[in-house]
């Protein structure tokens, strides 16, 4: 037998890992990895373990604080005004709903195998190391933008509790940079970096400043709801402020509620980082089904009730896009204090939002270090603070850099995609986890039904987008309708699941998961061009990394014996190592 070098000791390894690289994704593309490895043999080389000190009334707090941050106050202005008018209440009901199954699907996951890798470790040991780490690096790409766009955001808001102008006092324009770079943020830097200095020092402590902070801006937000309801008027219900414009509950219709509902989703995302702290849990099996899902029910109910104060205050043609709840006070005598007070409030939730997306993002660096398909230095855990600190301070200091010099705007513009399309295959992995266990049960069957519904769904999705309205798009709707029920119950009734958790489980399978699939399609089916051409640009990018980094490096974690040979067609024994965490 052949034996390797290290592939990256010189030059010329490195290029005879390159000549060998049809034979190693050949290898380790499709190779997976099995609950009982990730929580044992992978995560014991971080070195120092992750303490155990969260319960699930912190994991609802890092829910809470991850989801409700400043977007609602501008998400359900844009949702009302231009998509679903007063029935804006609905949109939102309807994306919690989505949520919570895709926060089911994360909750199976996450109580069978607590560890810190979140999607990138699910993706891992269903579809293998190559969808895992186009998974993976998504999520960082997100994770890192989206934070650089909220601290930037930070200093909006600020301005505006101090009634001050942003661009005057708190940010230095350079004139010599291109517009869209030039306005320098020392504030959002500042802030990213204090954050990182709190997330290295302990999880525990991190936990009580999120809940600090997310009880005071949740504070301000009962206060904006209860402002809303004394004094608004329920006839913006029904009446426009326009009589030319459309008046009742629903002025665009059924389908602007969904249009809305598609708009409104980005409101929930933060979830999903809950997952990631499944590590640093003491029950996992009692405490991370009621921190997430709860964390997901409460923030829907806060949404709702927000929406419909909303709606109260001003008909729908007549709200702000930009500062809904602001904007529905600043021409108010006597009540422009209240704008100031939002801006308070919106602080607040920016930096809990901030503060649980960075311990999310550093999780998942861990993680995929310890996979080997990025430098093991991003494994490690500080012995003293029981935290990812390298993974920390490498994605602080890249969120600060990018928080720096580049436009809100811009930023915003670059992320959801990526974290849509992570909750679709999360969807498809926790189905191809119950009906396949690798190297004993034929995958194909399942296989073959994910595609087709996946198929459908796309279909229905393209028919609602682009279809003229009328009878013929009605009827394609339900035979798009009826056939995927038809082969979800096909498959329902054909097909056995193949193992059962031991602890908890996605109820109702495989509905929930397969109406998550459905959903996640719908709402990337509602993102413009541009969003598809970047998140086709940074998937290259990721494809490219792995061909000339990662997949190399896995070959010799590989060949030294660090990580599994398992591949997806070849395993023989997995069930009996799977034994270990399933009741079959």
């Amino acid at each position: 037998m052949e034996t390797y070098g290290s592939s990256f000791s010189n030059v010329k390894s490195y290029l005879r890992a390159l000549s060998d690289t049809p034979h190693r994704l050949a290898r380790r593309a499709c190779s997976v990895s099995t609950s009982f490895e990730e929580t044992s043999r992978l995560r014991a080389r971080s070195g120092g373990d992750m303490k155990r000190s969260l319960r699930w009334y912190d994991l609802v707090g890092f829910g809470v604080g991850g989801m409700v941050g400043a977007g609602v106050f501008v998400t359900s202005g844009r949702a009302s005004r231009m998509c679903a008018g007063p029935a804006v209440v609905l949109s939102y009901a309807i994306a919690g709903f989505c949520a919570l199954l895709s926060a089911f699907c994360y909750t199976e996951f996450a109580v069978d195998m607590p560890v810190a890798g979140g999607a990138f470790s699910y993706i891992r040991i269903t579809f293998g190391e190559f969808l895992a780490f186009l998974t993976g690096a998504n999520l960082i790409i997100d994770y890192v933008l989206s934070n650089a766009a909220v601290a930037r955001s930070f200093t909006g808001y600020l301005c505006t509790a101090l009634g001050i102008s942003t661009e005057s006092r708190l940010r230095i324009t350079v004139n010599g940079l291109p517009k869209g770079f030039n306005e320098i943020d020392i504030v959002a830097v500042l802030v990213v970096l204090a954050l990182t200095v709190i997330i290295c020092y302990s999880t525990r402590e991190s936990s009580m400043l999120n809940m600090v902070l997310t009880v005071l801006h949740l504070v301000f937000i009962v206060f904006v709801i209860v402002i809303g309801f004394t004094r608004g008027d329920t006839k913006n219900f029904r009446e426009a402020g326009d009589e030319n414009h459309a008046s009742g509950f629903f002025p665009f219709g059924a389908s602007g509620v969904f249009n809305g509902a598609a708009m409104v989703y980005l409101s929930y995302i933060g979830y999903d980082a809950v997952s990631t702290m499944a590590e640093e849990v003491r029950n996992p099996v009692k405490d991370i089904p009621a921190g997430v899902s709860g964390s997901v029910i409460l923030v829907t109910v806060l949404y709702c009730l927000m929406a419909a104060s909303m709606s109260m205050l001003l008909p729908y043609d007549m709200i702000d896009t930009d500062a809904p709840f602001s904007g529905a006070f600043m021409g108010s005598d006597g009540w422009r204090w209240v704008s100031n007070v939002i801006g308070v409030g919106a602080s607040f939730g920016i930096l809990t939002s901030l503060l649980v997306a960075m311990l999310g993002q550093a999780r998942y660096m861990c993680v995929i270090g310890r996979s080997s398909v990025v430098p093991a230095w991003f494994a490690r855990v500080h012995p003293k603070t029981s935290t990812p600190v390298n993974a920390s301070v490498f994605l602080g200091i890249c969120t600060a850099a990018i928080a720096l010099f580049t436009d809100l705007q811009i930023l915003l513009n670059l992320v959801s995609i990526g974290t849509l399309f992570v909750f679709y295959m999360v969807a498809n992995a926790v189905i191809y986890k119950r009906y396949v266990s690798i190297g004993v049960t034929n995958p194909w069957p399942t296989l073959s039904f994910l595609f087709c519904f996946s198929l459908t769904s796309i279909l229905f999705t393209l028919l609602w987008q682009f279809a003229p309205p009328g009878k013929p798009k009605a009827l394609m709707l339900g035979a798009c309708t009826a056939i995927a029920i038809a082969v979800l119950q096909l498959f329902h009734y054909m097909v056995p699941q193949a193992q059962k958790p031991e602890f908890w489980g996605v109820p109702l399978m495989p509905w929930i998961p397969s109406m998550s699939i459905f959903l996640n399609i719908f709402l990337l089916g509602s993102l413009d061009r541009p969003s598809y051409i970047r998140f086709g640009f940074f998937s290259a990018l990721a494809v490219l990394v792995y061909v000339l980094y990662s997949v190399h490096a896995s070959f010799d974690a590989e060949e030294d014996g660090t990580l599994s040979q398992k591949r997806i067609e070849l395993v023989k024994e997995s069930i009996e190592v799977q034994d270990h965490t399933f009741k079959v």
